[in-house]
């Protein structure tokens, strides 16, 4: 079997020697971290104000709706425009967001409606941050380099996504205002780590807002089956098997494992990317990648499965952090086809696609487990999803040939 880790040069190249490739790196972390922390804090004030689980539910609604209806203009304003000045813009206002939550936190009048308003002030900036700061990559570090860089940010990525929620859990204990506090200096110093980036935006000519313009990554995407093949198995895997979804049910009435092991099961699949996303840092993907991407699908319904019938909290940990290891080998093809398959003038209207089925495959596949689970049972549904997953990497494997045969990620190129 073809080794999953094989060395070539430019797994010896430093990473970090790359210009303007730490500031990116810095920012998108910190961006992240930020994130994190002010979710956590979002939620806890938000339930000690009106002690109402529909209002935490009116949060995520307040944070996607804005970014459904203004990803796919953020994907064209970003082919069109400076993406760097974009990201820092929208860096910059949720610094200035998070410091008004602060002081009206501190202050003791910050109101249900005003957080709900934020939040979706929040989502707007995502919204066009997001697709902006995915082509920050492939302008930094030549193709050769990009399997590591990719991994490497998506360590940093896992760590803040780690540390994010358990440091505002923490903080928390000290007020809201802390958490934000703490939230708007981490935005404004990641807008000032991109201010400091060295590439330039190259000059093109203006595209008009016209509805093929704004949609174009739809049209381009319809054109590439490897693409599109890679984007949408990643949208189903987690759609289906979205057993994270049900890990306060699972630590309370199945493992009866408490507040404890609810952290444990939540920190379980970050640490498992942590870890492999490290590997792949250091030994990038070698040949076959496509073939791995399916392997790692069918990893992650088999842990899906595996977690859905557990008993034991060891074996549940060691099944979420396996399902989180797999779906970063599942990540890392799919952003390689994306960043280094898609032109440069595409590149932020197709990350904007990107982008929207990596949100709607989160938010759907909590809805989806979460209205499955309550009619057949948690452990049915998160089995039944795990058995999807495994049904829907065979599919596509039958669908999409071309990315079966994918070989080696720094060998794609925009056609």
């Amino acid at each position: 079997m073809t080794r999953l880790m094989e060395d070539h040069p430019a797994a010896t190249t430093p990473l970090l020697s790359q210009p303007g490739l730490a500031a990116a790196l810095t920012s998108r972390t910190l961006g992240a971290f930020s994130s994190q922390v002010q979710a956590v804090a979002v939620g806890w004030q938000v339930y000690a104000l009106t002690h109402s689980a529909a209002a935490l539910g009116f949060v995520g609604l307040a944070q996607f709706l804005p970014m459904v209806a203004f990803i796919f203009p953020a994907g064209h304003a970003a082919d069109q425009h400076d993406r760097r000045r974009i990201v820092i813009t929208c860096q910059a206002i949720e610094a200035f967001a998070a410091a008004f939550m602060a002081l009206a936190s501190f202050a003791h009048f910050l109101a249900p409606s005003m957080i709900y308003g934020l939040v979706a002030l929040f989502g707007i900036c995502r919204a066009f941050e997001m697709p902006a700061q995915q082509t920050f990559l492939p302008s930094l570090v030549p193709a050769a380099l990009f399997p590591r860089a990719a991994a490497l940010s998506s360590s940093l990525f896992q760590v803040a996504s780690i540390a994010g929620p358990s440091l505002g859990g923490l903080l928390y204990g000290l007020g809201a205002g802390v958490c934000y506090a703490l939230c708007g200096t981490g935005f404004a110093i990641a807008a000032l780590a991109t201010a400091s980036m060295t590439f330039r935006f190259p000059a093109r000519a203006r595209q008009p807002a016209t509805l093929a313009a704004v949609f174009g990554g739809i049209s381009f995407l319809r054109r590439k089956p490897t693409m599109l093949g890679a984007l949408s198995l990643d949208l189903f895997a987690v759609l289906l098997g979205g057993a994270t979804a049900m890990l306060p049910l699972f630590a309370t009435d199945i493992l009866h494992a408490g507040p404890w092991g609810l952290g444990l099961l939540r920190a379980a699949p970050a640490i498992g990317a942590l870890l492999v996303a490290t590997i792949l840092a250091r030994y990038p993907l070698g040949r076959h990648a496509g073939r791995w991407m399916f392997v790692s699908v069918v990893i992650f319904g088999i842990a899906t499965i595996v977690f859905g019938f557990s008993r034991s909290i060891p074996v549940s940990i060691a099944a979420l952090a396996v399902l989180g290891g797999a779906d970063v080998i599942s990540v890392m093809v799919r952003s390689a086809l994306v960043q280094l398959g898609t032109p440069d003038e595409m590149r932020g209207r197709v990350s904007a696609v990107n982008m929207l089925f990596i949100g709607s495959s989160n938010q759907l596949g909590e809805f989806e487990s979460g209205m499955l689970a309550s009619a057949i049972g948690a452990v049915p549904a998160v089995v039944v999803g795990g058995i999807g997953t495994l049904v829907i990497t065979a599919l596509w494997m039958a669908l999409f040939p071309g990315l079966r045969k994918l070989d080696r990620l720094d060998d794609i190129k925009p056609d």
